[in-house]
């Protein structure tokens, strides 16, 4: 069913389930280290392998990270929590249950606030907790899922690093903006966590999952409809799109009398489409219970304030900074936000170039040499501080905008510096006299037509002259002086 359709006859509810690994030393109950692409099955011990005898103990810069998600999220941190063992059997689950938390988290009651297209959903969290990670396996042969695959290996080094999740509570009266609201929660929660510095939030390494769940109910109906939940989706585009084809295909399916399937589904970046994984459980099914080899937690006021005071400066109040800070529009923050470009900007007007300037080049050159290569505008090999350097260079007239975007080039290719570049490029101005008279005589004899023009007081006809003069240096004149000493050659005052 098209998407325009299914919202003229059902109304979706969404909910979302985000999964942050935080990015501590080590695991969250053994000292193994978490490093990123290591060898596999090289970062496990006993207790992250659930060897019998083996004793968990709770890593203490863990549990700080999560209250200060917590905290960030307008949680009420609670006074004594505890923790609980989910029970379920998969190949990358070594001790067949995950240490989580179930009814007694740490955090709950919160809420992010999100706009989309100028209007702002507050998204109510129901609860931060904090669990561990599971191992990770790969389904060689296929399609790359366990379907069809020749055989499966298992990684057991992401087993027992600490995750938090985040659970919004159900989020209705989103209508035809749901994929985009659901979008803008994970982007505005991505920039709070990374913010906050607990983790790299990185999608791409899987260090932030969100499990997509939408429900669709009839237009005019009070009960919501069974929801499925999509695992896993591992970018801010797949959520948007995730959540709009599960709108299409659940619209289809209530459409043609059929029922939805409470279920788990896998999203395709391929297609844009989701398929069945099984059926969903229910809590019951995990037969949760309180976790034996755990004391309960029992974070004191005090600490819980002291770490209330290390908060930065979260994003929305940020973006109300700068936006006053730089003086543009909302839609021009926006755009900000959405090429990735806030972090560069700040960093380059704190390395001495204005406002104006590192919008400027983050926005326009230096965001379209990462369209160009299909990069994100961080990755570009340029640091904002070689970003101010250029523009330093600019405002004291040592280059011009053309010979800027020369320098641009040659650090982008691995040139060196922006002072390099100029020595090995000659890029500087040419703002010598002798050297620019040299250059405006021969125009001037070149072009004696314009120069007539101009001498019988047409003077806007210089701009030709200057023109000519840029081409002649290679764009290196000084376009001001050049326009000054042509007129002063043809004797107009």
């Amino acid at each position: 069913m098209k998407y325009e359709e299914a919202l003229a006859k059902f109304e979706p509810v969404l909910g979302l389930e985000t999964h942050i690994e935080l990015g501590t030393t080590s695991k969250m109950f053994c000292g193994c280290p978490t490093t990123f692409g290591a060898e596999p099955n090289t970062q496990v011990c006993p207790v992250c392998l659930g060897l019998p005898g083996s004793l968990p103990v709770t890593n203490h810069a863990a549990i700080e990270g999560i209250i200060k998600i917590g905290l960030a999220l307008n949680c009420d941190i609670v006074e004594w929590c505890r923790f609980a063992r989910k029970n379920y059997f998969y190949p990358d689950m070594p001790k067949d249950y995950q240490i989580s938390q179930y009814d007694e988290p740490l955090c709950i009651d919160g809420h992010l606030d999100v706009e989309v297209d100028g209007e702002t959903y507050r998204i109510e969290i129901e609860r931060v907790h904090m669990e561990e990670d599971t191992g990770k396996s790969l389904h060689v042969g296929g399609s790359g899922r366990i379907q069809g695959a020749d055989y499966s290996l298992v990684d057991y080094n992401r087993a027992g690093i600490p995750l938090v999740e985040i659970v919004t509570k159900p989020i209705p009266g989103t209508g035809d903006k749901a994929p985009l609201v659901a979008r803008a929660y994970a982007t505005e929660l991505r920039e709070l966590v990374r913010s906050v510095g607990v983790s790299d939030v990185r999608m791409e390494e899987g260090s932030m999952r969100c499990d997509v769940n939408v429900s669709l109910m009839p237009r005019g109906a009070s009960e919501w409809g069974k929801r499925t939940e999509t695992k896993n989706v591992n970018s801010l585009r797949s959520v948007e799109r995730a959540v709009r084809s599960e709108i299409e295909r659940q619209g289809a399916v209530l459409d043609s009398g059929g029922k939805v399937t409470q279920e788990t589904r896998h999203f395709s970046e391929e297609t844009g489409a989701t398929t069945s994984g099984r059926s969903k459980e229910e809590a019951q099914d995990y037969r949760y219970f309180p976790d034996p080899d755990l004391v309960p937690m029992a974070p004191s006021r005090d600490w819980v304030e002291e770490l209330r005071a290390t908060l930065p400066e979260l994003p929305a109040a940020r973006r109300r900074r700068v936006q006053q800070e730089w003086g543009i529009s909302e839609l021009e923050l926006r755009d900000v936000v959405n090429a990735g470009a806030l972090d560069l900007i700040e960093s380059t007007i704190s390395s001495g170039a204005d406002a104006a300037s590192a919008r400027k080049w983050w926005m326009n050159e230096l965001s379209r040499r990462a369209t160009e290569q299909g990069v994100e505008l961080a990755e570009l090999p340029i640091t904002p501080d070689q970003v101010a350097r250029i523009q330093a260079m600019v405002g004291a007239g040592e280059l011009n905008d053309k010979l800027a975007r020369k320098v641009f080039e040659g650090v982008l290719a691995g040139e060196g510096t922006p002072d390099e570049v100029v020595a090995a490029r000659g890029l500087k101005v040419v703002s010598d006299d002798g050297a620019l008279v040299a250059i405006i005589d021969q125009v001037i004899a070149d072009n004696a037509d314009v120069a007539d023009k101009i001498r019988g007081g047409k003077v806007a006809a210089a701009g030709a002259l200057v023109g000519a003069v840029m081409k002649a240096s290679r764009g290196q004149a000084d376009a001001g002086r050049a326009r000054e000493l042509i007129l002063e050659r043809l004797g107009v005052s």
